[in-house]
């Protein structure tokens, strides 16, 4: 339990830093042909992130309640695959100002920091399902949450450089 917490608060670090390395001025720039823009990823994270997912209907588990950790950990760390995201996390033409999206990110991280502190995280959520990965507990879904930010806090660093040249 205290690896999560500790995981969900540098997960969180690292993503505020990603952030704050872009400028304000660049927030909502395309750093290259066929990126997403600094404001876009953020704004796509924050819509992978459902909180509330975690505190919607659930069931006693009956298996390891982290048995998909490591299999969802290694396929979104894994940056030489290419993900296409679902449409309904896909981010919007909307511009941000940098504030405001930091103000969102800490918000979220605190509510999910909330939730992994005070929920049974060996339940089984029912009300959605991540396509093609099945149910996951409470547990999995931080875990599964924790490894979305990192990896696109790698294509904000990736982005920052881009747009330092």
């Amino acid at each position: 339990m205290e690896n999560t917490i500790n995981k969900i608060e540098s997960t969180y670090n690292g993503l505020a830093q990603a952030i704050n390395a872009i400028s304000a001025r660049d927030i909502n720039a395309v750093p290259y042909k066929g990126s997403w823009t600094a404001a876009q990823v953020t704004e796509h994270v924050l819509k992978a992130i459902g909180v509330e997912v975690l505190y919607g209907q659930t069931r006693v588990t009956n298996r390891d309640i982290g048995e998909k950790i490591k299999p969802v950990s290694d396929l979104f760390l894994n940056m030489d695959i290419k993900m296409q995201s679902p449409d309904f996390i896909y981010p919007s033409d909307k511009e941000y100002e940098k504030q405001e999206l930091l103000e969102l990110v800490n918000d979220k991280f605190t509510r999910l920091l909330e939730a992994a502190k005070t929920l049974d995280l060996s339940l089984t959520c029912l009300d959605f399902e991540v396509p093609t990965l099945g149910p996951f507990t409470r547990l999995e879904f931080i875990w599964f949450y924790i490894v979305h930010t990192q990896r696109h806090t790698f294509q904000l660093q990736k982005i920052a450089r881009a747009l330092a040249i």
